[in-house]
Formats: structure tokens, C-alpha cells, sequence
């Protein structure tokens, strides 16, 4: 039987959150999304909800201070019948150039680990990085420590648009090689192309399903 592909339908803004007490419910499959400042968080997660503003576009390093959480219906039409879902999109604050003083720098660390160590429903980390450069020291350490939670993490190459394709394919290539990744672990991303937005959605629905799957033999 084929199936075509999935898409986000519906996006809206749930909660803001520094601790557990305060996730919402009811509880659902969570995909976080996380990198340096500046990386293009915002309109990556406006692009995938396809809906200009939900998430609010900076040109202020370290805007976002909080766990911020988006609930998104996802639909999928099948030979036979209709499959919907939901799941949580989870926007954490960016790393590296952060306008904050050093106690508030703490306590942003304590709750983001906090969240990726112990998040009981966290399925996948997106991991966001700038095309445009190679990879720095900061972004190296997060996909390290994130590998260390034991965290299933994608890397996200943002702002695919500003480079020439074949420059994109060879940025690609130079951090897949550079962290070790397969190709289904990584993803160029161009906010004004569709075409990427579907096949990154899709390739985080694979991951739900399989999560959704262990959970029901477990």
C-alpha cells in the first residue's frame, strides 16, 4: 500500500516553560529543536507550521529564554483511510551569544539539561546549524552532549537558499563527514523551497513512528 507523504495542518502555541511541573498536558511525542543563536530557529519552525509569526523572528542573539511549546497536528492520507497525529514541537533557547548575565546564563543551562536529560516523552533533537560556515566548537560540544544523553539527534543545515546548490551539497557532506552521520541524519533546509519543508517533516514523522512503535512492544 502506498502512503503519501505526511504534513503539518495545524500548528498553535501552547506553553512556556522553565520546569517539569510546568510541560503541558496531555503528554504527546516532543521534537525539540535547538542551536546557536541567530541560526534561523524561528523561521525554520514558522516554515514547518507554515505559519507566518507563531514563532517570533529575532535579530537579537539569545531571544528566546524559555522552553517554548508548540502543539502540531500532522495528517496523512492512505489508500484507505486518513492517519492523524499530534506532537509537541519544543523550541529551546539558542547557544553561544547570549545577551544575559552570568547567573541567568546558569540557570538557562540547568533547565535545558534538565529537559534533555530527563524529558520521559522527547523522541528527537533537530539540532540547527548555518550552512554557511563549518562547524564551530559550540555546536560540536551540543551534538556531543546531546549523543551523550543517549538522545536521537538530526542535524538541520538552516539558510540551504544562501549558497549554490553545489556549495549546499558540499557543506552537506563536509559535517556529515565531520560528525559521523548518515545521510538520513541530516537535513539542508530552505525556508522559501516546499519541497525541503515536506521531506524534513516526513523525516521527523519516521522517527515518531518508530519511537510510537517500541513504545507499544515495550
Amino acid at each position: 500500500m502506498t502512503k503519501e507523504h505526511w504534513d503539518v495542518i495545524r500548528a498553535e502555541f501552547v506553553t512556556s516553560a522553565v520546569r517539569a511541573e510546568q510541560y503541558p498536558k496531555p503528554y504527546l511525542p516532543e521534537v525539540a529543536f535547538i542551536g546557536r543563536s541567530n541560526v534561523g530557529k524561528s523561521s525554520l519552525i514558522n516554515s514547518v507550521c507554515r505559519r507566518n509569526g507563531l514563532a517570533r523572528v529575532s535579530s537579537t542573539p539569545g531571544k528566546t529564554q524559555t522552553l517554548n511549546f508548540y502543539r502540531l497536528d500532522a495528517k496523512r492520507k492512505t489508500e484507505t483511510a486518513e492517519d492523524r497525529t499530534q506532537f509537541y514541537l519544543v523550541d529551546l533557547p539558542g547557544y553561544g551569544f547570549a545577551r544575559t548575565n552570568h547567573k541567568n546564563k546558569e540557570q538557562w543551562s540547568g533547565f535545558i539539561r534538565n529537559y534533555l536529560e530527563e524529558a520521559p516523552n522527547l523522541a528527537l533533537v533537530c539540532q540547527l546549524i548555518d550552512i554557511r560556515h563549518k562547524l564551530m566548537d559550540s555546536d560540536i560540544e551540543a551534538y556531543n552532549w546531546l549523543m551523550e544523553c543517549g538522545l536521537n539527534v538530526h542535524i538541520v543545515l538552516t539558510k540551504a537558499d544562501k549558497l549554490s546548490k553545489n556549495a549546499a551539497m558540499s557543506q552537506v557532506a563536509a559535517i556529515r563527514k565531520s560528525l559521523g552521520l548518515s545521510d538520513t541524519q541530516i537535513t539542508a533546509y530552505s525556508v522559501p523551497q516546499p519541497a525541503m519543508r515536506l521531506e524534513f517533516i516526513n523525516r521527523i514523522m519516521t522517527v515518531l513512528e518508530a519511537a510510537s512503535e517500541v513504545n507499544i512492544e515495550n
